[in-house]
């Protein structure tokens, strides 16, 4: 497949990554010839430096014989007039743009997507995934990691695991015997900085940071079993009133739960406007870093604090912050994931990666075959991958003891006639099963060429 990605930044190099990875043509698109160095120089793609909506450039990134173009650079303007050229004047099927303003993406002006309109076949919104994955963290406040699969039946979290767990030198087999109706898998492990897909035998130790696949019915008895407990989020003290901070402040006023949150914005019009937008929740115009106004939002009393502005190195201080005021779960945005090692040292309980979910958002629309979902893990180290089962794939038919996967490669569980399942060797997969595969970043080609369909499908 032949791609051009508009925009170097942190998300278009990561997509480049990907999918240059996979052995796809990749061709990467931006105004900064240093950022253009850095791709062409760390990854198998090549580079062009020009403005991504201007056709000579397109032209010049080979647009003409493109199979998709996806439009992540910062201006919305840019990528929209990208996706429209690479529609009217060199006839790309595949438009995927990165859009940011409110305005654009009110369901109202949804028209404006069509063919005949701005051609944009997929439009990603960077504040609505971040605000979904600010979401999840809060409805499993003991997990550093969590992404909702298989419709909702499903939840991937992310324990870092303490001295006080009960199973720390348990081989994980032993667990399927203890714990034989727990429909939990544990399909990643992070040990001293290091990810991998576990075997049977492997023990688990303290420190040790696992990614478990649970059905939704049993998250809080997973995260027991894992010496974690569950606490209802009724206090919520958001810092950060922006794009982001206001998506999440009107999920918890519209949630069943009526959990009572404060918003600290330290820009007073953009907190003039978080304020006219929000009906129950109270916004504080000042500084998150200022102790006296985190005292005023009630952070020794609050059940947790997102710190969710657009400068990591804030959030970061405004989590330990929050933590040395009292507040039990300090939840940060942090871009850079450079930084998120330091999370542990300085007792920062959470993070969210808006890359990594805007990076899922594209990644789910290029995938081969069914394709339903797909969730990057880490630095890009590995992706949790949910998919429909066709006839003419190589798993169709067959049990999973049967099916040759690579070592990095783990089932989390299948879902047969709407009912979410706990994998076993001897599971016959069948068409029309949806499957959630953890796999290495290696083994993704391997994973995608047992889902694929074959030609004769169509």
């Amino acid at each position: 497949m032949k791609v051009i990605i508009c925009g170097a930044g942190q998300v278009g190099w990561q997509i480049a990554r990907h999918l240059s990875g996979e052995l796809n043509d990749v061709t990467i698109v931006d105004s900064n010839p240093d950022l253009v160095r850095r791709a062409a120089d760390t990854l198998d793609v090549q580079g062009i430096t020009g403005f991504a909506s201007h056709p000579d450039v397109l032209d010049n990134a080979g647009a003409a014989d493109a199979d998709m173009i996806i439009a992540a650079t910062h201006s919305d303007e840019v990528n929209m007039v990208t996706c429209q050229v690479a529609h009217s004047v060199f006839g790309i099927q595949r438009k995927i743009a990165r859009l940011r303003s409110q305005s654009y993406l009110d369901a109202i002006y949804s028209d404006l997507y069509k063919r005949d309109h701005m051609p944009i076949d997929v439009v990603i919104s960077p504040e609505r995934e971040v605000a979904a994955a600010a979401m999840q963290r809060l409805m499993a406040p003991a997990a550093f990691d969590t992404e909702t699969f298989m419709g909702g039946k499903a939840q991937l979290l992310g324990i870092l695991l303490a001295e006080d767990c009960p199973i720390v030198n348990t081989p994980l087999r032993q667990l399927t015997d203890l714990f034989s109706t727990l429909r939990a898998i544990v399909v990643g492990v992070r040990r001293e900085g290091s990810l991998f897909a576990p075997q049977s035998g492997d023990q688990l130790f303290v420190g040790d940071e696992i990614y478990v696949f649970c059905h939704v019915d049993d998250i809080s008895r997973t995260l027991e079993t894992f010496g974690k407990t569950q606490k209802k989020q009724d206090r919520v003290v958001i810092v950060g009133g922006g794009n982001v901070g206001l998506a999440v402040a009107k999920a918890l006023e519209s949630s069943k739960s009526r959990v009572r949150a404060k918003v600290i914005e330290r820009n007073r019009a953009v907190a003039e406007r978080a304020a006219e937008a929000l009906e129950r929740t109270i916004v504080l115009n000042g500084d998150g870093l200022d102790a006296a106004l985190l005292q005023e939002a009630g952070i020794a009393r609050a059940d947790a604090m997102l710190a969710i502005t657009d400068d990591d190195k804030t959030n970061m201080l405004v989590a330990v912050r929050a933590k040395a005021e009292g507040c039990p779960l300090a939840i940060a945005l942090i871009n850079d994931p450079t930084l998120v090692p330091l999370m542990g040292p300085l007792g920062i309980d959470a993070y969210i990666n808006p890359r990594a979910t805007t990076v899922s958002s594209i990644l789910r629309h290029i995938r081969h075959g069914r394709v339903r979902q797909v969730y990057s893990i880490g630095d890009a180290e590995a992706e949790m991958i949910e998919a429909e089962i066709m006839s003419t794939s190589p798993m169709a038919g067959q049990r999973l003891r049967d099916i040759g996967f690579p070592e990095g490669v783990l089932v989390g569980g299948v879902m047969k006639g709407g009912e979410m399942l706990r994998p076993s060797g001897s599971l016959r997969i069948e068409a029309k099963d949806i499957v959630s595969i953890f796999a290495m970043a290696d083994d993704v080609p391997e994973v995608e060429r047992l889902l694929q369909v074959s030609i004769d499908f169509f």
